[in-house]
């Protein structure tokens, strides 16, 4: 069962036995302990610098190097997605820092220079490798069952790219996203 608050429920409006529908509107899931930059900054790529810098640390500590990459923002159409990958966030952050963050969802009602910008993440192939990838399908599988259709049905070696969008909700923007763009949802 999902803990996600209904005031961020939409599947059953957004999904179809096709998968997510897409409009102006994108969300992004992120912790409560980041609002505050975001909301004065934006939405930048790679934006948890504290998470990199902790990492570069660790790196140091043990005597390697870090190069750090330049990520997108990682987007989707459903605010029920968001809210997963805001707790997924916050439990990452919470294994460096000492803090009560909680999941924050992001409306982002961006320029249609912007929109027309966001492409489908087909870098979820690569959750086959990782556990959090299992888990994430399966919270996916349970958003589609609880809307009364089979479970999720995607080949994730075989996909064609709008299928990673449409059945996973996974998308990206490989630009920063200005703060005006951006607002909290709050219950």
């Amino acid at each position: 069962m999902s803990d996600t608050p209904n005031y961020l429920k939409d599947a059953k409006e957004l999904l179809t036995k096709d998968g997510f529908a897409t409009g102006d509107v994108w969300y992004h899931g992120t912790s409560s302990g980041l609002v505050d930059s975001i909301k004065s900054l934006g939405l930048k790529r790679s934006g948890d610098k504290a998470m990199k810098q902790a990492a570069k640390a660790t790196m140091a500590t043990i005597g390697n190097s870090y190069t750090e990459s330049i990520e997108p923002v990682f987007l989707t159409q459903s605010k029920e997605l968001a809210y997963y990958w805001a707790k997924q966030t916050v439990r990452e952050r919470s294994v460096r820092f000492e803090s009560d963050e909680s999941p924050v969802v992001l409306e982002l009602a961006l320029p249609e220079s912007q929109r027309e910008k966001i492409r489908p993440d087909v870098g979820a192939a690569s959750l086959l490798m990782v556990k959090e990838g299992e888990e994430f399908i399966a919270e996916v599988d349970d958003i589609y069952k609880a809307c009364d259709l089979d479970g999720v049905d995607i080949d994730l070696r075989n996909a064609d790219r709008l299928e990673y969008l449409h059945k996973l909700g996974m998308a990206y923007l490989d630009q920063d996203i200005d703060a005006t763009y951006v607002t909290p949802i709050l219950a």
